[in-house]
């Protein structure tokens, strides 16, 4: 069985015989004239037959070559349109992304529905896991990740900074002990998540002597303690990201104007190459305005 041309050499063959001038298919398919001309007379060679007359720079389809050209602009087609749906099937369908239960209990999950009713045709999935995604093994299109966005091998977006403050529910703050300095929290109840050490670090920030951390309830997960805060049971140190629904609602007031600045924050990862799929592109811009407005509100605010 005879060897099937190259692609390469069937678009040179193919775009020659319809401009019949290798100068224009080499313009055509940004190629040299000599490649262009390199590559029609392999698939001559391997197809044993003249494909052109050149006739003083002038050039003729060769009764084999006209015989021929049906077939490989058939074939052409076929693969172009075989591209043509995969990239469609690539820029619509099912999206998975991959984020942490926390963002995506307090600050994910709740927005969707606008971008799900403005893009019927991405099937979104979301996957809620604490690991960093393996793009190689999972079947993840793009991540939001919390660290230092140092992932060189990924297409990285910034989405949001963080920063970390004390929050209480605006009851705790009319009806509870007083609450005017940071001295006052030694009077709260302090909710922790599983480090305490925050605690400690805020109260530096602040310029006052730490009370003692050890007591406050405790929880695996830093949504439970943002949920624990709106309830009322306590003083929470919260990340601004996974604060900023609650606060922009109401649910949570800030009782200082302290920050503590954290080392992390928010990212969009994806894999290199697939950074201008169309509906990655459309979450990730997405993503981003939704943050932005976050930030602007609460800075209006302030």
């Amino acid at each position: 069985m005879r060897d099937l041309p190259s692609t390469m050499a069937l678009r040179a063959f193919e775009v020659s015989a319809r401009t019949l001038s290798f100068t224009e298919a080499a313009r055509e398919l940004n190629l040299t004239q000599g490649a262009i001309s390199h590559q029609v007379k392999n698939l001559e060679e391997q197809l044993g037959v003249k494909l052109f007359h050149r006739d003083r720079q002038r050039l003729r389809l060769s009764d084999d070559g006209t015989a021929y050209l049906p077939f490989v602009r058939e074939a052409v087609d076929r693969l172009r349109a075989g591209a043509e749906f995969l990239t469609a099937r690539e820029d619509s369908g099912v999206l998975t992304v991959s984020v942490s239960p926390n963002f995506a209990a307090k600050w994910l999950v709740h927005r969707l529905g606008d971008f799900i009713a403005g893009h019927p045709e991405i099937d979104l999935r979301i996957s809620a896991s604490m690991d960093h995604v393996d793009f190689a093994r999972n079947d993840v299109d793009m991540a939001v990740r919390h660290g230092t966005g140092d992932w060189p091998d990924l297409h990285i977006t910034p989405l949001a900074r963080e920063e970390i403050f004390p929050v209480c529910s605006p009851t705790l703050l009319q009806s509870g002990p007083p609450l005017e300095r940071p001295e006052d929290l030694a009077n709260h109840v302090l909710l922790h998540d599983l480090s305490r050490n925050d605690w400690p670090l805020w109260f530096a920030a602040a310029g006052v002597e730490p009370i003692d951390v050890s007591r406050g309830p405790q929880f695996d997960q830093t949504s439970m303690v943002i949920d624990a805060a709106v309830e009322g049971q306590g003083v929470a140190l919260a990340r601004r990201v996974l604060a900023a629904r609650d606060l922009i609602a109401g649910r949570l007031v800030r009782p200082f104007d302290i920050t503590l600045p954290a080392p992390y924050g928010y990212f969009i990862a994806c894999p290199k190459p697939a950074a201008d799929r169309a509906k990655i592109a459309l979450f990730r811009d997405w993503l981003v305005a939704e943050a932005a407005s976050d930030t602007q509100i609460l800075e209006n605010a302030a």
